[in-house]
């Protein structure tokens, strides 16, 4: 099989907030602790595989936030009649 050949270096992903949620993944660059502190040593195949679990992660973290959307949509379109809820 073939290599290929990276003409260009992979960014890393880091956009400056370096803050982390309990499991250790970055809120800026959806990388966990590890993924942050050996990117500098990882080969392109590694990076690319990172960037791909960082998609992953968005998809899911988006997802996320569409269902707690629709949730609080929910919760406010439902209206009530105040003499019903005591009927």
């Amino acid at each position: 099989m073939f290599d290929q050949i990276e003409l260009f270096e992979i960014d890393n992903p880091c956009i400056g907030v370096c803050l982390s949620n309990k499991k250790g993944y970055c809120f800026g660059c959806l990388r966990n602790r590890q993924e942050r502190q050996l990117w500098l040593k990882m080969n392109n195949e590694e990076k690319r595989e990172v960037l791909r679990l960082i998609v992953g992660r968005q998809k899911r973290l988006d997802q996320m936030r569409s269902r707690q959307r629709e949730q609080i949509e929910l919760d406010f379109d439902e209206t009530f009649e105040v003499g019903s809820l005591f009927d």
